[in-house]
């Protein structure tokens, strides 16, 4: 195995645990959503993100064993994805703050003659709708009224302090991280001000922030959510339907 393919993979795998682990976010909103519309809005954005999952882990190896057996410690995403859904607007907040990052990252990716290239290519197609049901939700509910307003706020600026990790380097990932993080926050800001909100003032990196997922160390909800995502496999190994 040369040094390169273990960058790809390494990248693979970071990339593959994002979405894997917010597919499974997404996914417990089944039955749950505001209204039928969003239940499905979410199913499919999971479904999405799960497929993306499936190719990358597929690089790294067996997707079911990546998925299911192996402990929290050697998961990789980042600590923004796995946080709980809590109310529609957080769900919202941490939808916009990943979507944006992903839409860039994979157009770059697109771009270029990386494995993941091709992945990407596709990806990004999707990524865009993801970003887009963010953007209008957020502008939805922090032009909305009050209550929705003060709940937009709040989510926005909870989930703040976990995005710097988004823009830390990957082995394996040939992007422009300064480029994307200037862009990711235009982006962010714009959006924020046109749904009346305040863009959050709280620091992004340092030592009051999160941001070591990448390097397998995961917030107490990751633990729990891993559990409930791994028992069915591990109740019954080797078992097939």
């Amino acid at each position: 195995m040369t040094a390169q393919t273990t960058a790809i993979e390494a990248a693979a795998l970071a990339l593959g645990d994002d979405a894997l682990v917010l597919s499974h976010r997404l996914g417990e909103w089944a039955g749950n959503a505001p209204v039928l519309e969003e239940d499905v809005a979410l199913a499919n954005i999971a479904l999405d993100l799960l497929g993306q999952a499936r190719v990358l882990l597929s690089l790294v190896g067996d997707e079911d064993e990546l998925a299911y057996l192996r402990e929290e410690r050697a998961f990789r995403n980042t600590q923004l994805v796995e946080q709980p859904n809590g109310d529609f607007a957080h769900t919202i907040a941490r939808q916009l703050y990943f979507s944006t990052y992903q839409k860039l990252l994979y157009g770059q990716l697109a771009s270029g003659e990386s494995p993941l290239s091709g992945l990407a290519a596709k990806a990004v197609k999707e990524v865009a709708y993801h970003q887009d049901h963010a953007e209008h939700w957020t502008l939805r509910l922090g032009d909305g009224t009050p209550e929705s307003h003060t709940r937009m706020q709040q989510a926005c600026d909870a989930l703040w302090r976990y995005t710097g990790e988004l823009f830390q380097p990957v082995d394996g990932l040939d992007v422009d991280l300064p480029a994307m993080e200037n862009s990711w926050l235009e982006s962010v800001t714009a959006v924020l001000e046109q749904a009346t909100l305040t863009v959050p003032d709280g620091p992004r990196t340092g030592a009051w922030t999160a941001g070591a997922g990448r390097q397998g160390l995961h917030t107490e909800p990751f633990g729990r959510m891993l559990a409930e995502m791994q028992h069915l496999h591990r109740s019954h190994p080797g078992a097939t339907w």
